[in-house]
């Protein structure tokens, strides 16, 4: 393994990436999570029903937020 230092112009970007992954993440989480729950604020609902939609709402927006980060960075490391 070699060990090489990189320009504070590639750090940047690395910085730039992760923040992009993060941000693209959380928005998709909520999105998602609106959605998904969304019925539950906007109309009254049995709370059973109320209950499941907020953590499937949950549930789902995590995964796929999860999901974004890796793949947005999945996607840089093999472009560099």
């Amino acid at each position: 393994m070699t060990t090489s230092r990189r320009s504070q112009a590639a750090r940047d970007a690395t910085t730039v990436e992760i923040c992009y992954a993060l941000l693209s993440a959380c928005f998709l989480g909520g999105v998602a999570f609106a959605v998904i729950a969304g019925p539950a604020a906007v109309w009254r609902l049995p709370p059973a029903v109320e209950d499941f939609l907020v953590t499937a709402g949950a549930t789902v927006a995590a995964a796929l937020a999860v999901l974004r980060v890796v793949h947005v960075l999945w996607r840089y490391g093999h472009q560099r």
